[in-house]
């Protein structure tokens, strides 16, 4: 009885239509809402913050700018980069073999060069006390500097001869050969010996070489020079170093001549010549004119600036003389003092042919003989080219109480013994 009356239960039976219904409805009203919020966000973000969004547009033109840039750059550098460009720019510490072989380098040209270097002996004669005679010898470098009508010239400085009855002259081979004095210059002391080729075999004038004259007026502080001669004392030496100063000048009769000085050291009485790394003499070692503290290095005259000097030498000729220590006029110099252009006389020399002719320290120089001169250098070099004996004239400007008056002078060039 009481089973009977017992019941079971049961669950709703489940719509399946209606969920599926319902889940479908939720997932649209859910994708409408998150498009809807998109396109509001859209459209209310410029709005809300403009600044970050040309900011990121600026960001953007830059990176893209930056990139073709790089990009062009890359490839220019590609197309004119080289191997060489490449090894160029990188570091290379130089080692103690480096430097050995640049100086190896620099004494092989010295080497080279010295072909071209001789020894020059001067011969004098004396008697001692007890009326004994003897013999006094004294020695120089020249160099060979031209070989011509079956002769050597030889560059070197009167005082290595001076008073010198006999002179030879030793070749790189160790031949002797006399020599004879073909001209000098009492101004600069430079001077011009003469070898006869017929005292040389063959084996001597092909160990020989005739040195080349370089331009000196492209030389420039701080270049590699190469000492020849006997800058210390001993024959074919071979000594570099740099170049320290080419900006002084030196102060002589009717001319002023440029001077190099050097870090190479030498002797007060040292000689030779100054070469550059192409072998050519670029100075003639002149230890008379080193300054006061600098007779320990070398010094040189410039060898351009004694070019027409050299070549009246080497033809025998006497160089002309007048007699003045001169300056030249600069516009500044003019315009300050009103002085007229020209050269300026410092000084006359005692009995030259300038004072003889009546120029006087103050006058300015104009002209020589119808030619203007309006510097130091333009009056060398028309002197030079004047005939010893021959009588010139002269204009020059002198001051008197009413300002300059131009005087007219007749001066006979002479020549310093």
């Amino acid at each position: 009885m009481e089973e009977f009356v017992r019941e079971k239960i049961k669950d709703k039976p489940i719509n399946k239509r209606k969920v599926a219904i319902k889940i479908l409805v939720a997932a649209v009203c859910g994708a409408v809402f998150a498009i809807t919020a998109c396109l509001v966000a859209a459209f209310l973000w410029p709005k809300i913050n403009p600044q970050n969004e040309n900011n990121t547009v600026v960001d953007n033109q830059q990176k893209e700018t930056e990139t073709q840039t790089s990009t062009e750059s890359t490839e220019t550098s590609s197309e004119e980069a080289s191997p060489n460009d490449t090894e160029a720019t990188l570091d290379y510490e130089l080692t103690v073999q480096d430097y050995q072989h640049i100086q190896n380098e620099l004494y092989h040209i010295g080497s080279t060069a010295n072909k071209s270097i001789v020894t020059i002996t001067s011969v004098q004669s004396d008697t001692d006390w007890f009326n004994n005679s003897y013999e006094i010898e004294g020695q120089g470098a020249g160099a060979i500097i031209a070989d011509e009508n079956g002769e050597l010239l030889i560059l070197t400085e009167k005082k290595t001869i001076s008073k010198a009855e006999r002179i030879s002259v030793t070749f790189i081979n160790d031949v002797v050969a006399e020599a004879t004095l073909k001209k000098y210059d009492g101004n600069t002391g430079i001077a011009i010996l003469s070898v006869d080729k017929s005292q040389l075999d063959e084996a001597t004038l092909s160990a020989t070489a005739v040195a080349q004259i370089g331009n000196s007026n492209t030389v420039s502080k701080g270049q590699i020079v190469i000492a020849l001669g006997s800058p210390l004392g001993t024959s074919y030496s071979v000594l570099s170093g740099s170049i320290t100063s080419k900006g002084n000048e030196i102060t002589t009769k009717d001319n002023n001549y440029s001077v190099f000085t050097t870090d190479i050291v030498g002797s007060e009485d040292g000689s030779g010549i100054l070469i550059n790394v192409s072998g050519e003499i670029v100075g003639l070692i002149m230890q008379d004119y080193s300054s006061a503290g600098a007779s320990n290095t070398l010094t040189a005259v410039a060898i351009s600036g004694v070019s027409d000097l050299l070549e009246l030498l080497m033809d025998g000729d006497d160089v002309p003389y007048f007699g003045i220590y001169g300056t030249t006029v600069t516009d500044k110099i003019a315009d300050k003092y009103t002085v007229p252009k020209g050269v300026y006389v410092k000084e006359v020399v005692m009995d030259s042919p300038a004072m003889l002719a009546g120029i006087q320290s103050g006058d300015v120089i104009i002209s020589v003989d119808d030619e203007e001169i309006t510097s130091m250098s333009a009056y060398s070099k028309k002197l030079i080219t004047l005939t010893p004996g021959e009588s010139y004239e002269v204009e020059v400007k002198r001051q008197s109480t009413s300002g300059y008056t131009v005087i007219k002078c007749q001066i006979e060039a002479g020549v310093i013994n």
